[in-house]
């Protein structure tokens, strides 16, 4: 009785009741009554920490109860007080706080997030470590904020310009400052080529030379033999009549000055040699010498189909087997001859240009002429505006017939004269096939002549010998002669297609260049006729079509004044003398 009686406070282990044993002892029965050795030594383990005397029995009946104490019974606000008792039996009597440390130690190295669950005191003892680790298993994972972090240090990485231009050398090539030179039998005109260059292969960043015409024609040539299958921007055709004239000499130094360009930007063509030679060498025809005697000059035979010992010969018609190619030399057959007659309709506009010019000049003199003859000023002024204003005509056709030519025209002959480099990239596939076919038929005879030998037995195994190795070196050239048609074929698919987008760039650039300077011209019209009109208007204004005084500040030696006008009136006489 007395072991209930301490039992129903939880206080039983204290000093004051340290003489009575049974403190759990109700507990202990309704849990193991029948084993009472088990109890004894269960209760052993936990003692009050006040209660540390020598009595066997107290720790005997305690130790099972309070583990069921801490399970079941965490709402008691005297549960935790007992719970802490129980382990302190084994520790030091003023260590209770510790077990609470413990736990508040487990909690801040796993989350700080169960802290907010602590509503109330709780048994130390409770396992909360489990509810830690399943809440934060959700928010714990942050993947967005980790693949976050690399992107800013990509987009300061990254460079302004792409790594394929970067690595590419840069070619920026200008053709100016035509003259002539030489006496009547030899005379040409000489340009000025400057380079400004970012490439490791040349000597400086900046260099000029002195070219002429024939060299650019050689540098076209030499690259088609060098590369074949590839489309080699070419230079202006050759003229004969009226080749020093100061519109022909302008548009054929544009016109050589784009193809140097082009053949820099290309990918292939700016790595050739030849081109190195002739941007930079100051003896050029010396070096031309010297390396046309240590090497061929690349001709029909010539160049890449003669390294490999392969002839390269007409044979019978060339019969295309490739669909695609066939439908691009219809493409292009079609498309210069529209090109062509785009260019004759051109010269025809460019000719009317110019005859408008002529016949504006013609009837400003026709004026002049007139407002000197009228007696009446408010006549003879606005004659005399009109006929001011008819030079200024003529000069806007003028400018304006050159740059047709200057603009659109040249782009037209650019690409008729293109197509045919295309043309010529297409006849140096069909070489390749017929070199290649006929290697093969090489081969078949060498063949036959070795089993010829063979049936005969081993009576010439000399010959034999020399026969097999003709037919190994029969069978490496045909085996070289298709990989040469298989490889210009891929080159010339990927040269038509870079000809088909630089065609659309250039035109696209060519028109609208054409079209603003066509709509400047007009206005500059507009405002002359507009300013006119508006003179004509201004009535009884007599200083309106004032005429500068021509008389009074004379010329001594032509007698002629010196104004704009006087100068004006002294180039159409000149003129029409």
């Amino acid at each position: 009785m007395d072991l209930e009686e301490a039992g129903d406070s939880p206080w039983g282990d204290v000093p004051s009741q340290s003489t009575s044993a049974p403190t759990f002892s109700q507990e202990d029965s309704l849990i193991k009554p029948q084993d009472a050795e088990s109890s004894q030594k269960s209760q052993s383990s936990i003692k009050s920490p006040t209660g540390r005397g020598p009595r066997g029995p107290i720790r005997r009946l305690v130790a099972q109860p309070t583990k069921l104490e801490a399970v079941d019974d965490p709402l008691g606000p005297l549960g935790p007080l007992g719970a802490n008792a129980a382990p302190g039996a084994d520790a030091q009597a003023d260590e209770p706080p510790v077990p609470p440390q413990k736990e508040q130690m487990v909690i801040r190295t796993t989350m700080p997030q169960p802290a907010q669950k602590r509503t109330g005191p709780s048994d130390p003892h409770r396992i909360i470590d489990d509810d830690e680790f399943d809440r934060p298993s959700g928010p714990r994972a942050p993947p967005p904020v980790q693949a976050a972090q690399p992107s800013p240090v990509r987009a300061t990485g990254q460079p302004s310009v792409s790594i394929e231009k970067a690595a590419k050398p840069s070619f920026y090539i200008t053709v100016g400052d035509p003259h002539k030179v030489g006496d009547l039998t030899s005379s040409h005109i000489v340009y000025s080529v400057r380079t400004k260059t970012t490439s490791k292969g040349y000597k400086q960043p900046e260099f000029e030379v002195k070219r002429r015409y024939r060299d650019f024609l050689w540098l076209y040539n030499t690259m088609h033999g060098n590369n074949p299958g590839v489309v080699v921007p070419p230079p202006p055709e050759k003229q004969a009549l009226n080749r020093f004239e100061s519109n022909f000499v302008e548009s054929r130094r544009a016109a050589l000055e784009k193809m140097l360009n082009k053949i820099a930007a290309h990918p292939t063509l700016q790595h050739d040699p030849d081109l190195k030679l002739f941007l930079e060498s100051e003896s050029f025809n010396v070096d031309v010498k010297h390396k046309e005697r240590r090497e061929p000059i690349p001709g029909e035979s010539k160049g890449v189909l003669g390294t490999f010992g392969i002839n390269v010969g007409g044979g019978s018609k060339f019969v295309e087997q490739d669909d695609w190619f066939h439908d691009r030399r219809v493409y292009l057959d079609a498309l210069e001859n529209q090109l062509k007659a785009l260019m004759k309709s051109m010269d025809i506009m460019v000719n009317q240009r110019k005859a408008m010019a002529e016949a504006a000049g013609e009837f400003s003199a026709s004026l002049h002429a007139l407002s000197t003859v009228e007696l009446s000023p408010t006549l003879s002024g606005p004659l005399d505006a009109l006929s001011d204003l008819q030079l200024t005509i003529r000069d806007v056709y003028d400018r304006q017939a050159q740059q047709d030519v200057l603009t659109f025209g040249i782009t037209i002959d650019e690409y008729i004269r293109l197509i045919g480099s295309v043309k010529q990239a297409f006849s140096q596939r069909q070489k390749a096939f017929h070199s290649w076919h006929s290697a093969e038929s090489e081969l078949q005879k060498r063949k036959a002549s070795q089993d010829k030998l063979l049936r005969q037995g081993r009576s010439q195994q000399d010959r034999l010998n020399q026969v097999g190795a003709e037919v190994a070196d029969a069978e490496r050239k045909v085996h070289q002669a298709r990989l040469l048609f298989d490889d210009m074929g891929r080159l010339m698919r990927s040269e038509l297609d870079r000809f088909e987008r630089e065609k659309v760039e250039d035109f696209k650039s060519s028109v609208e260049t054409f079209l603003e300077s066509a709509v400047e011209a007009q206005k500059e019209l507009i405002e002359k006729w507009e300013t006119f009109l508006m003179q004509l208007d201004a009535e009884d204004d007599e200083t309106v079509f004032y005429r500068p005084p021509v008389y009074q500040t004379t010329d001594k030696s032509t007698g002629r004044g010196d104004t704009a006008v006087d100068r004006a009136r002294a180039t159409i006489d000149e003129d029409s003398d």
